[in-house]
């Protein structure tokens, strides 16, 4: 028998007038336990001693009729999850994470959300900060989006309301949304929530589980996030990913938004991967096969091949002939002619026909020629302008010594200043314009020296009266001979 005698009040308020069996039903209960114990046990199940916050628990039993899950917390406590919770029915025995939302007095149960999830609010006393809710974006002001989530109505601040910046917001609306809780004001009715807050505790999840994975030379897929000026951002499931401008084509001078767009999927290589800092350099190019492979079979030395101007420099134009593989063609192999500008005669986009001239694959290198691809003007040109005709030319160029003619494309010859003019002049430009059609007569032509000789003088003359006399000419100046002086025999350096 109890010898504590508060057991025995306890004992004295339930007993009946031939009980007997209840004075050792209740002596039985509270054997070994003192009032003040079984106190402590009552305020337990008091609101100052519940439960609160994330706690470990397992499935002990589903109520599918119900639709919930009974969730075993400890040894004295359990909870019911609602079903709709879980992506699929989970299995008695198993572990599951939990948030304490309340404790139900009438049914003498804890309440419990599966952590993570969405949950729907009815009223103010349902919300607390931190809370994951679900609910519908109804409209948008100027510094956000209008949440509607049960019966109640948030506010999505705009900074809120992605991970990355959204210029028009009104895309959002009508979407369902799982949103947390950030400000819940009963009084002041202001209910603030985030999306962003959500988005970010999904990605670093994400992020753990793919640097687990991610080592360099991996083929990933991923979604181009955002476009710069050098390069491209790709996503590649919890972490971004730059592919350098370099790394996108093989084609060069190409810009990143020339590439891909932002929401393309594309296949990337890993070419570099910091875990401390987090950095992954990635590359489009290697994946795609490479333009120089196998070069020296399609564009051997001599071969005749098309492509497309792509950029004109000082010193000649880069011609691109297939994707990612250009050549250069200096400015000398433009034309058979003296060219002064690239610019005179050809622009961007030109489509023409070249002649492979040099080819070093291991420089990645190729160079052309426009006049080689054509016939050379200068192999018969002693048949067709022999020397005493007179043929039509145009001034192509005015020079100090003289005037060049162009007699055909490719093809000139040079009046000299002596032979422009009966009289003496100072300057051809005072004779003739560049552009203008004059009449020359052939004074000679050397195929081998690629020149030709030209009078226009000579031309206004009857042939039986020329006598052919080229022009010679203009003889070098005389060296000053003599002792030089400055300099290092100055003596300034004795």
């Amino acid at each position: 028998m109890s010898t504590d005698p508060f057991a025995d009040q306890a004992k004295e308020k339930f007993r009946g007038t031939d009980d007997a069996e209840l004075d050792s039903a209740v002596d039985a209960a509270l054997a070994g336990i003192s009032m003040d114990a079984l106190m402590d046990t009552a305020s337990d199940a008091s609101g100052k001693d519940r439960l609160r916050g994330t706690m470990n628990g397992t499935v002990h039993s589903i109520n599918l009729a119900g639709n919930e899950v009974l969730v075993e917390l400890d040894s004295k406590n359990q909870g019911v999850v609602p079903l709709d919770q879980f992506e699929q029915e989970p299995a008695v025995g198993s572990p599951v994470e939990v948030v304490v939302d309340r404790f139900d007095e009438q049914e003498s149960i804890y309440k419990l959300n599966r952590k993570g999830a969405a949950v729907s609010a009815g009223d103010w006393d349902a919300i607390h900060v931190g809370q994951i809710l679900e609910g519908q974006i109804e409209g948008m002001n100027k510094g956000g989006l209008e949440v509607k989530i049960g019966q109640l109505k948030g506010f999505m601040p705009a900074g809120q309301v992605d991970v990355q910046f959204h210029k028009d917001l009104s895309t959002f609306i009508g979407q369902r949304v799982k949103v947390v809780v950030q400000k819940a004001d009963k009084r002041g009715r202001s209910l603030i929530v985030s999306r962003r807050q959500i988005l970010e505790q999904e990605r670093n999840e994400q992020k753990g589980k793919l640097f687990e994975e991610l080592a360099e030379g991996q083929t990933r897929r991923g979604t181009v996030r955002s476009v710069m000026d050098y390069g491209a951002f790709v996503d590649l499931g919890g972490a971004d990913g730059l592919i350098h401008v370099s790394e996108l084509t093989h084609r060069r001078g190409t810009k990143a938004s020339d590439v891909v767009k932002v929401g393309d999927l594309v296949d990337v290589k890993v070419v570099k991967f910091d875990r401390e800092t987090g950095k992954i350099s990635l590359s489009l190019k290697q994946l795609m096969a490479d333009p120089w492979a196998g070069i020296e079979g399609k564009y051997p030395v001599g071969a005749t091949v098309s492509g497309r101007v792509t950029r004109l420099e000082k010193f000649g134009a880069f011609i691109e002939l297939e994707e990612g593989l250009e050549g250069l063609l200096p400015i000398s192999e433009i034309s058979w002619q003296r060219v002064n500008n690239v610019s005179d005669v050809l622009k961007p986009d030109d489509i023409i026909k070249l002649s492979v001239i040099s080819l070093d694959p291991g420089a990645h290198k190729i160079s052309l020629s426009l006049r080689q691809a054509g016939p050379d003007p200068w192999k018969s040109a002693a048949e067709r302008y022999p020397a005493h005709d007179v043929v039509k030319g145009k001034v192509s160029r005015i020079v100090d010594f003289g005037v060049f003619v162009e007699l055909e494309p490719g093809l000139e010859g040079l009046v000299h200043i002596s032979e422009v003019a009966d009289q003496r002049i100072r300057s051809a430009a005072d004779a003739v314009k560049v552009g203008q059609e004059v009449d020359v007569r052939v004074l000679e032509v050397d195929a081998q020296k690629r020149r030709i000789s030209l009078s226009i003088k000579q031309a206004r003359q009857p042939k039986a009266d020329v006598a052919i006399t080229p022009a010679t000419p203009a003889k070098p100046r005389p060296q000053r001979k003599g002792e030089l002086r400055g300099g290092l025999e100055s003596g300034w350096f004795k």
